[in-house]
């Protein structure tokens, strides 16, 4: 409990979801939180609900593909609160459409601008500033989808990779110098994006019984996370098999239907 306590989280995707139960808990915990989505209003009433608990929120509406936005958002969030302690990269879609699974380029280029470069906005939004006082931790919300491609998925399973990639990077360029870069790499949660799928999904896990594995993770400043277990150790065997046993394997997945 006490990590969090007067700590100030810039947390990117919280209107909903994953991010929207992460504020909650965290507020809970005592910290401060800077919440960023494109959905003011509902931004708010999560304000709401983080300052019922025993936190302070602040509603920074704007959209991670915008760098300025993100940038301004971190500012104001500095200059009220006087550091950022933990970015919580969380903001993504899923690209289930028809176009993005199609590969139509404009749909590919929002989902990897939102999941990829929208974390690279937030980023450069507040690293410089961790490194100039020695201290913060950068937080990736990726994904297992980006260990290895699966079916109509091409658009999301790329954005995560990137993701992760991009941030074992940032680890190794920042680990001397007191940032530490954690990466979570969930499956299936129920929550919007999970949301209306005809099949059934493997290891589906609820909302309420992943966030306290998140919160593990960065308290305990975790290079990577993944759960549930069972589909992790699953997918990262993938990673082994050689091409033909993974496409037989894998070929058939109709987790996007």
């Amino acid at each position: 409990m006490n990590f969090w306590k007067d700590k100030v989280v810039f947390l990117t995707g919280a209107s909903s979801g994953i991010g929207e139960a992460l504020a909650i808990e965290i507020a809970r915990r005592g910290a401060t939180l800077g919440l960023l989505a494109r959905r003011a209003e509902m931004l708010r009433e999560l304000a709401g609900k983080c300052e019922a608990v025993g936190g302070k929120a602040r509603v920074l509406a704007g959209n991670v593909v915008d760098a300025q936005t993100v940038q301004e958002s971190a500012d104001a969030l500095r200059a009220e609160f006087g550091q950022i302690d933990i970015l919580i990269a969380n903001a993504g879609i899923g690209g289930k459409s028809k176009e993005t699974q199609t590969l139509v380029p404009a749909a590919v280029k929002e989902v990897i601008d939102i999941n990829l470069i929208g974390a690279v906005n937030s980023v450069y939004a507040v690293l410089p500033q961790m490194l100039e006082r020695g201290s913060g931790q950068l937080v990736a919300i990726s994904s297992l989808a980006g260990i290895r491609g699966l079916p109509k998925s091409a658009a999301y399973c790329a954005s995560k990779a990137g993701m992760t990639a991009l941030f074992e990077s940032i680890r190794l360029d920042v680990q001397e110098r007191g940032v530490a870069v954690t990466i979570i790499q969930p499956g299936f949660i129920r929550t919007p994006l999970t949301a209306h799928r005809k099949n059934k999904l493997p290891f589906l896990m609820e909302l309420e019984d992943a966030v306290p594995l998140f919160l593990k993770a960065i308290e305990n400043r975790k290079k990577f996370a993944a759960f549930p277990w069972q589909l992790a150790s699953f997918v990262k065997l993938g990673k082994i098999f050689p091409a033909w046993l993974y496409d037989k394997i894998a070929g058939g997945a109709k987790y996007r239907e």
